[in-house]
């Protein structure tokens, strides 16, 4: 925990500093939310077809999803949500001809969550 997954276009895979971003995402969730540095995990996901309502082309998407082990408050959750759209808009240099749409969103991992570190 955290367990932080992003999905992200394709057409943004040069101008996304990936690394730069999971580790400034991690420092803010050490700070917000809490979390112990060692734990933070983020995994990247390319997506390769993005659609934004009737259009096909001209838009890429990333979207964060944060999951913690649950206790934190709701506000400490949009805190870090806010943060980490902070961090991405650093980590993402703008590409012409294409129209950034990023979202965060930070919830409970369910009770059942287990991990395993060898």
């Amino acid at each position: 925990m955290p367990q932080i997954t992003v999905d992200y276009s394709e057409r943004l895979a040069d101008a996304f500093d990936r690394r730069a971003f999971a580790v400034e995402a991690h420092a803010r969730a050490v700070e917000i939310a809490d979390a112990k540095p060692p734990a933070c995990k983020t995994r990247f996901r390319r997506t390769e077809d993005t659609v934004v309502g009737p259009d096909t082309e001209g838009h890429a998407i990333v979207h964060v999803t944060i999951g913690l082990l649950a206790g934190r408050t709701e506000e400490t959750k949009a805190r870090l949500a806010e943060a980490v759209l902070e961090v991405l808009r650093a980590h993402v240099k703008p590409v012409e001809g294409l129209a950034l749409h990023a979202s965060a969103e930070v919830r409970d991992l369910d009770p059942s969550y287990r991990k395993y570190d060898a």
